[in-house]
């Protein structure tokens, strides 16, 4: 019953946007503030910690007071495409400026996949807004190991159009797993993403990379795409 309801509610999202400016339909409700949308729509608790790539169906919605407070949902992947499992991230936190440059934000999100026998994970993130630029932390226990991430989105400045973000991530196992030679119990890994629109096209320049090499590489189950350095160059355009 959960998994449809949330279902129908993503697909609700889906069908609302090409009645949206950038992917968001916003619509005031008394003192609250609706969003639905294929567009992650909450800054910190969207991405912060694990930024897989979205599937082909992906949607959510975010609903916050004016008093600062929010709840929402996210499914990077609603489970159709093939290979991509139904994801739902739930979310809530508090969000305040101090004044028109300054603010903070905190709260937790719950990652939860219905569709296979994983354990759930929690988040816990906060972090400072300073002139448009973003600056987290985020301390999350998955079922195999607990991560600990630095965040930084300099979209405050951005020199010719260029938006920069960045992300620190330890990654502390459970349990060691055995590799040739040894065992890991711990690693880091690390990304660096160069972001401009162009012609209606996102395109992204990234960089990630891991503190594994070699057959240590076997233990890698951080957030990159792969244990050793990767550049990708992602473009992507919106047909609505």
């Amino acid at each position: 019953m959960l998994k449809s309801s949330c279902l129908s509610l993503l697909f609700v999202s889906l069908l609302a946007c090409p009645l949206a400016h950038g992917q968001i339909l916003q619509r005031e409700l008394g003192n609250f503030d609706l969003k639905l949308g294929t567009s992650p729509t909450r800054s910190m608790a969207q991405g912060l910690v694990k930024p897989n790539a979205a599937g082909s169906f992906h949607g959510g919605l975010d609903l916050s007071h004016d008093s600062g407070f929010y709840v929402g949902q996210w499914s990077p992947s609603m489970g159709i495409s093939p290979g991509k499992n139904l994801e739902i991230d739930s979310y809530a936190g508090f969000k305040q400026p101090f004044d028109q440059t300054l603010g903070y934000e905190v709260g937790m999100i719950r990652y939860s996949y219905p569709e296979v026998e994983t354990l759930n994970s929690q988040e816990f993130f906060g972090g400072l807004t300073l002139l448009g630029s973003r600056f987290g932390v985020a301390f999350s226990n998955d079922p195999d190991k607990q991560n600990n991430t630095l965040f930084a989105d300099l979209s405050g400045n951005q020199p010719f159009g260029i938006g920069v973000s960045m992300k620190y991530t330890t990654h502390q196992l459970n349990a060691p797993i055995a590799v040739d030679g040894g065992y890991v119990g711990s690693f880091t890994d690390w990304s660096l993403k160069l972001s401009r629109p162009f012609m209606g096209i996102d395109l992204d320049l990234i960089y990630s990379d891991s503190s594994l090499r070699g057959n240590d590489c076997s233990a890698y189950s951080g957030h990159n795409s792969q244990c050793d350095g990767l550049v990708t160059l992602k473009a992507v355009h919106t047909f609505y």
